[in-house]
């Protein structure tokens, strides 16, 4: 942003996009606390120069990936880099059964969503974070909330 805004200042049109993370927005979505702490600083940055910018003809947005199918879960458990990228399919069939969207996001997913936000189309979107994650940050997923409220109606159909 320091060296692309200038130039998009003097042009009075740009969009920026920012490379946030659904652990900047929810607790328990990453192991460091200092990953954690930074995404969610991205998000804020993003919405302040949004403000700022935006005067200028310039959009400031970012996009939130949720669990994308990538080497990078392995590289978190130390895998080393020449074998990171085989844990994707790994992590892809891992990433299916946790969010509402019965499937794991892809590079691609997050390509198109940053297309949309450099494009015209997006043209009045300024300081948004795109969270791009399947429904995962959205709450539990029905079909488990279902289940763990069995208990509790049978409970209370004895009582009746």
């Amino acid at each position: 942003m320091k060296h692309a805004a200038p130039v998009m200042k003097a042009q009075r049109s740009g969009s920026i996009i920012n490379n946030g993370s659904i652990a900047g927005h929810r607790a328990g979505y990453s192991g460091s606390l200092i990953y954690n702490a930074a995404k969610a600083a991205v998000i804020h940055l993003t919405r302040s120069a949004a403000m700022q910018l935006g005067e200028e003809g310039v959009r400031v947005n970012s996009i939130s990936p949720g669990f994308i199918a990538t080497g990078m879960f392995g590289k978190a458990f130390g895998i080393a880099d020449d074998k990171v990228e085989s844990t994707a399919e790994i992590a892809k069939q891992l990433f299916t059964k946790v969010q509402p969207i019965q499937r794991s996001g892809t590079p691609e997913d997050i390509a198109q969503a940053a297309v949309f936000l450099a494009s015209d189309e997006s043209g009045f979107v300024n300081g948004h974070d795109l969270v791009v994650d399947g429904g995962l940050i959205g709450g539990r997923l029905w079909s488990v909330h279902q289940r763990g409220r069995q208990p509790m109606r049978e409970a209370f159909t004895e009582k009746r």
